[in-house]
């Protein structure tokens, strides 16, 4: 396999990748399919502190239930135009509110590390968080470029089990 071309990744910055066994991939796993509003794509972060987790978050909001997502009827390619849809914003992304979720108990979360599930990158709005935040390293599960990624034959978005 070569290099996996992101949607998105600022400079200097790279995933690393575990397996779906990982304690804190399967932490985030459980979040997700426990939290996520999105049924399409249910995503999950946790933040980890010294092997700990401290923060949950997972995507989604009742926005979509009530009203038509704004992207979708403007064919807004994904990654792109998440200010134009309440439910998509980006407040309501797994990444961002794993974050603050931490950072509700804890003054700083600098060093730490992001678990994503449920995606094959993170946005440009998560990973400003994430920068923000301090976190040292991203984790997504191994296969995910497969997995979780809408153009790819073998996803499994909406299958979840």
């Amino acid at each position: 396999m070569g290099p996996i071309s992101y949607p998105y990744l600022p400079e200097g910055r790279s995933f690393l990748y575990v397996e779906e066994g990982n304690p804190f991939m399967a932490a985030a796993r459980n979040y997700a399919l426990a939290h996520s509003m999105d049924d399409a794509v249910k995503t999950g972060s946790v933040v980890v502190v010294d092997g700990v987790v401290v923060g949950e978050g997972a995507n989604g909001s009742d926005f979509h239930k009530k009203q038509e997502c704004e992207r979708v009827k403007r064919n807004v390619p994904t990654g792109e135009g998440y200010e134009l849809c309440e439910g998509c914003h980006p407040k309501n992304h797994s990444e961002v509110r794993a974050i603050r979720a931490a950072l509700s108990k804890l003054d700083s979360v600098d060093g730490a590390d992001l678990y994503l599930w449920g995606h094959w990158w993170a946005c440009e709005p998560c990973w400003s968080a994430i920068l923000d935040a301090g976190i040292a390293r991203v984790y997504l599960m191994e296969g995910s470029e497969r997995l979780f990624n809408k153009s790819h034959p073998d996803n499994i978005l909406g299958t979840y089990a």
